[in-house]
């Protein structure tokens, strides 16, 4: 150990480098779970929610290793799990960097499937990222059978070559990815993360490298040690903060503001996508006579009727076809021509409607769902007609019979009734109505001081005594 220069820690500048990458974590966790402990937006399920979860733990697992591996604490490695090959093998590999680029590939896939291929990835998520973490597994199982590591947790020259390689191929398939995609207009940050998430990756293993060069030509100088590693982790701390990204699998997320406890500005994917009256309800617009008798489809798609069908629905809990019914007759609204748009609105439909334990999943047919989930058109207008038709089927059966005896149908009746009455009243007084009556006062003499036309009427009408 004689050999090993500044083979131990407790350098100031260590501790300092150890709580910024404390600090980062801290505010990773806090980044992370802000939307849902703030302003308490319900968890998504399936890769929507875990890919960020493993993105959370696999920078922790990273920032924890270069502190354990890196020699920054003063301590004794007298038991098997503070070796090297532990902390700067399999932590920070496969369960750190390594585990943290595959996240970003399993999402940058995702996005290339859907907005290119326009069509679900034909690999699930919790399938495809144990099988791109394969490589790293491999390497850290080699590595840990060579043993090549020396008394600083460095590897040898021929070693350091193949890890960067390692690195770099990952790094490379991430820019393949996200050239392909580049061309899309996103309406969300998606590839404004994924080119970051790439510049700070491509920079840190530059500084990887530099730092093992210098540190091998110049092995006999301390400082230039303990300036490496903190210079090392201080810039890992920056990539976890900036590599997570919950954009890609989260979209309207990034609407909420992270500084500011403010109301979230998009409460929904149809408002922020800017669809035409979404979710809104114009005071005056004109009442619909409902009648029982028309087919509930047709019903449905009168928004006053369909809110308080759904709140009856709501209460009943049973409220998962209404709102699929409303989001489909959203996403009617997008035109073909706009396909990005079409697909940002049929992902978020099947993400919280179709898929096995979504948050809102519809009862509908085996058959229906694998149609949708292997469809090879996302931008399809008929892509979620058979699932509509088996539901509006399902709610004749059901929430349509007692909906009619309800007291959300007596409520809509009289509200229907007082907005006809006050629109036939507003229609009479409109015809009634006479332009105001003109002045025949000159201005000098008028008390008021009042000019009684517009700007656009005065320099027509001229005054009967001039």
């Amino acid at each position: 150990m004689a050999n090993c220069p500044a083979v131990h820690g407790g350098y100031p500048s260590d501790y300092v480098a150890v709580s910024i990458a404390i600090f980062a974590v801290i505010l990773l966790i806090v980044r992370s779970s802000f939307p849902f402990l703030i302003h308490k937006v319900p968890s998504a399920r399936g890769s929507a929610f875990w890919i960020p979860v493993i993105q959370v733990v696999a920078s922790f697992n990273f920032l924890l290793s270069l502190v354990m591996a890196g020699n920054f604490l003063k301590y004794k490695k007298s038991h098997w799990w503070l070796s090297c090959y532990v902390w700067a093998v399999w932590v920070e590999g496969p369960l750190g960097f390594g585990l943290l680029m595959s996240c970003r590939i399993a999402q940058a896939f995702q996005l290339y499937y859907a907005f290119v291929k326009r069509r679900l990835p034909p690999v699930r998520s919790h399938i495809f990222l144990p099988l791109i973490v394969l490589p790293w597994i491999a390497g850290a199982a080699i590595i840990h059978v060579k043993k090549p590591l020396n008394c600083r947790c460095h590897l040898q020259t021929y070693w350091v070559i193949a890890v960067m390689c390692l690195h770099a191929l990952y790094v490379a398939v991430l820019v393949g990815f996200t050239g392909a995609i580049r061309h899309i207009e996103f309406r969300f940050d998606e590839l404004k993360d994924l080119w970051q998430g790439i510049l700070v990756s491509a920079s840190l293993i530059g500084l990887w490298v530099s730092a093992f060069i210098l540190n091998e030509i110049h092995d006999n100088i301390s400082w230039l040690q303990v300036t490496s590693r903190f210079i090392l982790l201080f810039t890992a701390s920056i990539l976890v903060l900036v590599f997570f990204s919950i954009s890609i699998s989260q979209p309207l997320l990034t609407q909420i503001s992270f500084i500011k406890r403010e109301p979230i500005e998009f409460k929904t994917m149809c408002q922020a996508l800017g669809i035409p009256d979404s979710g809104l309800l114009l005071h005056r617009e004109q009442a619909v006579v409902i009648d029982p008798n028309e087919p509930l489809d047709k019903l449905l798609t009168h928004k006053r009727f369909r809110q308080s069908f759904m709140a009856f629905a709501d209460s009943s809990l049973a409220g998962e076809s209404v709102h699929f019914f409303e989001e489909v007759h959203e996403l009617g609204k997008i035109p073909i021509d706009d396909p990005v748009r079409r697909i940002y609105m049929a992902r978020h439909i099947i993400n919280k409607y179709i898929i096995a334990g979504s948050a809102m999943e519809v009862n509908i047919s085996h058959r229906s769902r694998q149609a949708i989930l292997s469809t090879t058109d996302l931008t399809h207008p008929d892509l979620f007609t058979n699932a509509l038709n088996e539901l509006i089927q399902l709610m004749k059966m059901n929430l349509a019979k007692d909906y009619w005896s309800s007291m959300y149908f007596l409520k809509l009746k009289d509200e229907t009734s007082v907005r006809s009455n006050g629109y036939e009243m507003e229609q009479m007084s409109g015809a009634y109505s006479f332009s105001p009556r003109l002045s025949c006062v000159n201005a000098i003499d008028d008390p008021f001081q009042q000019d009684h036309f517009s700007s656009g009427s005065s320099q027509d009408v001229h005054h009967p005594y001039q």
